[in-house]
């Protein structure tokens, strides 16, 4: 299993990847004394954290209803009572508040306030959590929307809807850290190779993630910047994205909505 690691913000300050499952994160955050757990699909990781760590859980926040992001609150909630947070129009096994899009999370005890995103596409109603820490270092967690080099899959939403919640995702500040639910991003990697084969930066990314891998290190967060020049989702204006969409759907497409759509179409059969 993957070790969590802590990333470079203020030292009174974590936040961390707690490996769970076969390839989720359970993004945790800690600061003095006080901690939230996003996405808490396993009990174990999030308890073995919080007592190694001697901290007090505060909250727990949800973007969406399946059962690898949600499957260990009533267990974690067992230890550890906190206030869940999570999308207003979806089934959850426990949820104090329900949010939507401006919504604001207020952390007191870790100096922290979240805005609420409305990202729908793979769920109905699916959210993200924006937040910055006392130095301005931005980061959303963003569940299973925006991955490493890709996206999620459409279960309940439409190209549509998808490609409007990435273009919402994509206006955020431009090193806001991607906080995404999994280890998708080899695989992404080697399907934006296939689509943008010309991108440099793609192939520094290529190597710099396999070497993070094989010294068992997340490749997660990136920065929205990195996914705007690597994630062919992010992409779906680019020419040289344009025409490989054209080419995998064997016909002309009018605006970005139809290119996004036959990206997807092509990552779920790649």
């Amino acid at each position: 299993m993957m070790n969590a690691f802590t990333w470079p913000v203020p030292s009174d300050v974590r936040l961390i990847p707690l490996p769970a499952l076969n390839d989720n994160y359970i993004w945790a955050l800690s600061r003095n004394g006080h901690a939230l757990v996003v996405d808490p699909g396993q009990a174990a990781p999030v308890l073995d954290w919080l007592e190694r760590e001697s901290l007090q859980l505060d909250a727990i926040l949800l973007t969406h209803h399946h059962g690898d992001h949600v499957g260990g609150v009533m267990d974690v909630l067992a230890k550890h009572p906190a206030r869940v947070w999570g999308p207003a129009n979806e089934r959850l096994p426990a949820c104090d508040v329900r949010v939507g899009q401006s919504d604001k999370v207020e952390l007191p005890t870790l100096e922290l306030t979240l805005d609420v995103l409305d990202i729908p596409g793979h769920t109905a109603g699916h959210v993200a959590y924006f937040g910055q820490n006392e130095v301005k270092q931005p980061f959303v967690f963003c569940g299973d929307t925006l991955f490493a080099a890709g996206c999620g899959r459409l279960f309940e939403g439409t190209p549509a809807q998808m490609t409007d919640s990435l273009g919402k995702l994509a206006k955020l500040p431009s090193d806001t850290l991607i906080c995404c639910a999994h280890e998708y991003t080899l695989s992404n990697l080697r399907w934006a190779l296939q689509v943008e084969p010309d991108n440099p930066q793609l192939h520094e990314r290529w190597e710099q993630d396999n070497l993070k891998r094989q010294q068992n290190l997340p490749t997660v967060p990136s920065t929205l910047k990195t996914e705007l020049a690597t994630n062919p989702f992010l992409r779906c204006e680019t020419t040289a994205v344009i025409k490989a969409a054209e080419h995998h759907a064997a016909q002309s497409l009018n605006n970005p909505v139809e290119v996004f759509a036959s990206l997807r179409d092509w990552k779920n059969n790649f």
